[in-house]
C-alpha cells in the first residue's frame, strides 16, 4: 500500500525518501518471493496473491509498524488480518508466504461433500 501512494505521487519529498530506505533495508534483508517464483503476483495464474507474514517472524512484522504510520499520515485505511490458513501458497520462505485467497466455492476448504 505505501508503494500504491508512492506511485500514486501522493508522498511528500520526505515520505518518498523514508519508503526508499525502508523498502532497501526490506529488500536486502528479506527474499523478495518475485525472485524465486516470478509469476506469484501474476493476475491471471494467481488472482488476488498477497504476501502474509508468518507469526514466527517478530522482526519482520516489528518493520511494518513504520509502513503503517505512514498509511495513518496519509489517512489510507488499513487492518491487520490474521488467519491459518491464507489460501493457495503459491511461495513460501522462513518469513512470509504468497497465497491467492480462497474463492467460493471453487477454493472453499471447508465446504462438506454432498
Amino acid at each position: 500500500m505505501a508503494n500504491g501512494i508512492r506511485d500514486a505521487g501522493l508522498l511528500g519529498e520526505t515520505d518518498l525518501q523514508w519508503l526508499q530506505v525502508a523498502n532497501a533495508h526490506a529488500t536486502a534483508a528479506y527474499r523478495d518471493p518475485t525472485t524465486v517464483v516470478a509469476d506469484c503476483y501474476d493476475s491471471e495464474l494467481n488472482p488476488g496473491a498477497r504476501s502474509w507474514f508468518k507469526v514466527e517472524s517478530k522482526a519482520l512484522l516489528d518493520m511494518t509498524a513504520a509502513y503503517l504510520e505512514l498509511l495513518d499520515r496519509h489517512k489510507i485505511p488499513w487492518m491487520e488480518l490474521r488467519t491459518r490458513n491464507p489460501g493457495r501458497l503459491v511461495y513460501e520462505d522462513a518469513v512470509q508466504v504468497v497465497a491467492v485467497p480462497h474463492a467460493y466455492p471453487d477454493h472453499w476448504p471447508f465446504q462438506t461433500a454432498r
